[in-house]
């Protein structure tokens, strides 16, 4: 069963009509509260910057190398610094789920 998620026109006090604002939610990342998470669907890949990376406190050394280039927002060439799969968990009980994203 697959629970549908909506909105009503009391979603949208305040909003002006037509928009394409960015949604920004909040998430459970590896335990610790991450707050205004953008979530672009248009996007490739899922970014964490170095910054909230530290925050986690993991080790550098539990980032997996990789050798793509990315193309950040001005459209200069990123390099990272590697890849983790992190435990995410959205929602609170009993409306909530939790998944391993890279």
């Amino acid at each position: 069963y697959e629970e549908v998620l909506s909105f009503s026109e009391a979603d949208y006090e305040g909003a002006r009509l037509p928009h394409d604002d960015p949604v920004v939610v909040t998430l459970l990342v590896e335990l610790f509260t991450m707050k205004r998470i953008l979530v672009d669907s248009g996007s490739s890949t899922d970014i964490l910057y170095k910054h909230a990376f530290d925050q986690l406190r993991i080790p550098v050394d539990h980032l997996k190398l990789v050798k793509t280039t990315l193309v950040g927002f001005a459209g200069e060439m990123v390099h990272p610094l590697g890849s983790i799969d992190l435990s995410v968990v959205a929602g609170t009980a009993p409306r909530q789920t939790q998944v391993q994203m890279t």
